[in-house]
């Protein structure tokens, strides 16, 4: 961004300002708790792996600092193109950052999938400050509370840390301070008012996937993609949005549709209610399923569907 009027003529001198990597295995609360921290939803979530593909920012702006969450995929070992795609968003959002915020979920072991994300940061993190979150402190067994800790603790060197809970809200808070007092002192990257970097257009999609999510299961809701064809205000108070879900087979276009297509009318009229609360207007919104066989194996459809890396400088 290259106009910078928005920056008040003065800044506190302990202004602090940066990116933060919010990085994490699929499913530890990512998503849910940066919505949190902004107070609006920017990043759909649900209780399924792998709910979040892109990355996105959301950005908290306060008097005394801004923060730029860089929300990233769930990394994960990759069984196709789309894994290698959101495995690698993540990766990259590790060097790039100010301060790496690493959520777990405590109430379990370490996996594989944590193991391999202390490599990661023990390769690509050197010199930055990593925060290490043991989140979901509510579904933690207090017999569990030490040897799960410490096992996590032993995972990266010299790194703060604390227990939370993302959604009951234990100590969101306080890791907000101590994320905001490893950032550096700077003027804000972007205007008070901004909350994230994506179009809305972008948003209406994800909370169309979103509902997809929350409505079908087995492999149908990892095999979806959604892109909006138009987004139009037709009026001050209605809006126009057209998209298609794209699935791989015909079986799930079936599954995604339902019996007299009751499965597709729901999903549709619970994407419409988040929609309309984003654009704030009316919604008509007009959904169609196609299929597009096995595109999350293949290159020239991941960057048709909108999942392509930008070319590194």
């Amino acid at each position: 961004m290259n106009n910078f009027d928005f920056i008040p003529e003065e800044l506190p001198t302990d202004h602090r300002s940066g990116f933060v990597a919010v990085i994490g295995r699929p499913n530890v609360g990512k998503s849910t708790l940066i919505n949190a921290w902004l107070g609006q939803k920017i990043a759909i979530v649900s209780p399924k792996p792998q709910t979040t593909r892109n990355r996105l920012l959301g950005i908290l702006t306060r008097p005394d600092a801004q923060v730029i969450f860089v929300d990233t995929p769930g990394i994960h070992r990759p069984h196709h193109k789309l894994g290698e795609f959101m495995v690698e968003t993540a990766v990259r959002a590790i060097p790039d950052a100010d301060v790496i915020l690493w959520l777990v979920d405590v109430s379990v072991e370490p996996t594989p999938e944590d193991q391999q994300i202390a490599e990661l940061l023990a390769e690509k993190a050197a010199g930055r400050p990593v925060i290490l979150a043991l989140n979901k402190a509510d579904l933690l067994q207090p017999q569990d509370v030490v040897s799960h800790s410490e096992a996590y603790l032993a995972m990266v060197e010299e790194s703060a840390w604390l227990l939370i809970s993302a959604t009951r809200g234990d100590n969101r808070d306080d890791l907000l301070e101590k994320v905001i007092a490893h950032l550096p002192p700077g003027p804000p990257y972007y205007p008070p008012d901004q909350v994230t970097d994506q179009q809305e257009r972008f948003i209406a999609a994800e909370l169309v996937r979103e509902q997809v999510l929350h409505h079908t299961h087995q492999e149908v809701p990892h095999a979806v993609a959604v892109v909006v064809q138009e987004f139009k205000r037709r009026s001050e108070d209605m809006t126009y949005i057209s998209a298609n879900i794209y699935v791989e087979r015909e079986s799930q276009k079936k599954i995604l549709l339902g019996a007299g297509g009751q499965v597709i009318k729901r999903i549709g009229q619970a994407a419409r209610q988040e929609i309309e609360q984003l654009v704030g207007t009316r919604v008509y919104l007009d959904l169609w399923v196609k299929v597009r066989p096995q595109w999350r194996k293949k290159e020239p459809e991941l960057r048709r569907l909108g999942y392509a890396l930008p070319q590194r400088k």
